[in-house]
């Protein structure tokens, strides 16, 4: 098991959106007492392998760990005012309840302040139906942010680990994966 995996849902490697969820997960893993680095599922490496025929070992190992983290930062950028495809493509792979123990905290990287409420509306309640506990309100970033990234999530990660810190220092149940 994993304290702290970022799963990020840009279909573009190196991107912000991937900066940010990284970034995100280490400012919160130093600020919960986990200083190893995370765990990074990045859905642009194994894309490819999420629309194929047969089962992919690269994404069953994916699945595994996004499944298995005891706190999951899931970003994706803003596309048409909700989260990528590709992550609901790898998300729509986890059985129901796949996620439950498991701290979620949705980050959205986007554009414009008018897409802000897509965290909320379409990123939280999808991890929530995969049985995820979602403490907090999630972080939209916009892209205009990235400069001031670091001050930004030492701020996030100040208000969101007493929460994070005491849902996830329950026992981590059975997985369904």
């Amino acid at each position: 098991m994993s304290p702290v995996v970022a799963l990020v849902g840009n279909p573009r490697g190196g991107s912000r959106t991937h900066l940010a969820a990284v970034a995100a997960a280490e400012a919160l893993g130093r600020r919960i007492g986990h200083d190893a680095p995370p765990e990074v599922v990045d859905l642009s490496a194994i894309g490819p392998h999420l629309f194929t025929a047969g089962p992919s070992p690269t994404v069953e190992v994916a699945l595994e760990l996004a499944a298995g983290a005891r706190v999951l930062v899931v970003a994706s950028p803003t596309y048409k005012a909700t989260y990528t495809g590709l992550l609901k493509a790898f998300l729509d792979r986890l059985p129901g309840g796949a996620l439950a123990g498991t701290v979620a905290l949705p980050l959205m990287v986007m554009g414009a302040p008018r897409h802000a409420l897509a965290v909320e509306l379409h990123l939280r309640p999808l991890l929530v139906e995969l049985g995820a506990f979602v403490p907090t309100p999630g972080l939209a970033l916009l892209e205009a942010e990235i400069p001031e990234l670091d001050r930004i999530l030492t701020d996030w990660a100040d208000r969101v680990a007493p929460q994070v810190t005491a849902v996830a220092g329950e026992p981590h149940p059975g997985r369904l994966v």
